[in-house]
């Protein structure tokens, strides 16, 4: 794993929900620093900002103050069109509730992102198949959602995350709908994506088992950044400096 070179580098980002008279500052002047290839957990209770943490800096979400870099990019001085299509292009997301398109099936799923960026029907449907083959699904490609196991369904959603190659991917809860069995099956797949192939994931997640199996594990509370672990065999030591990764 290649994680020399920084791939996201957040300063200072600020989060602010404002409802009439009251405000809350969901996050407060984070730094973060994630290199490529690594894996990164991201856990905290419930309130403490973890899902705020992952849509702003994925740029689902607009922020208040600071700055997110993603691949030398900075996501926020771009116009919103310009971050929608740098989004579809260089990230991939993985959702607690699968979000497929139940009258599509697995293939016709998976490849709706490349066709989206005006990848050839042809190449995409054979991108597509392949993904499905890499995380086990290639039974399953001509099934909709509903003929396929909640397990089967996060497989399809990780295949269509990963399809277009992307920098990053972004993964909110994603065994929360899960049984014990299926939660460990996709962590394996998102542990083995991450071995085999470098590829960067940020994960959220509530499930302290889910929590102890990344290498690097952020805890957060009161949207702020608490802890900096790298884990292993040996136990876990702390990042030196929060804000450098």
């Amino acid at each position: 794993m290649n994680t020399d070179r920084p791939l996201l580098v957040a300063t200072g980002v600020r989060k602010v929900y404002r409802t009439g008279s009251v405000t809350v500052t969901a996050l407060h002047d984070l730094d973060l620093v994630v290199r490529s290839g690594e894996l990164v957990g991201v856990m905290g209770p419930s309130g403490s900002g973890k899902t705020t943490l992952l849509n702003c800096l994925s740029g689902l979400d607009d922020i208040d103050g600071g700055r997110v870099e993603i691949d030398g990019r900075d996501l926020f001085a771009m116009s919103d069109a310009a971050r929608t299509e740098h989004r579809a292009r260089t990230m991939g997301f993985v959702f607690q509730a699968f979000n497929l398109i139940p009258v599509f099936s697995a293939v016709e799923n998976v490849e709706l992102p490349l066709l989206l960026v005006g990848i050839r029907p042809h190449d995409a449907r054979r991108r597509a198949l392949a993904m499905l083959d890499r995380v086990g699904l290639t039974h399953r490609v001509e099934h909709r959602p509903s003929e396929m196991s909640g397990g089967e369904q996060q497989r399809v959603t990780i295949a269509r995350a990963l399809v277009g190659r992307p920098a990053v991917v972004w993964a909110d809860e994603p065994t929360g709908n899960l049984d014990t069995v299926m939660a460990d099956q996709v962590m394996d797949l998102l542990c083995e994506l991450n071995r085999d192939e470098s590829q960067t994931i940020v994960l959220v997640t509530h499930d302290s088992a889910i929590g102890a199996r990344v290498p690097r594990l952020i805890r957060m509370r009161d949207g702020r950044l608490v802890d900096d672990l790298r884990q292993g065999p040996s136990g876990s030591r702390p990042v030196t400096d929060l804000s450098l990764g």
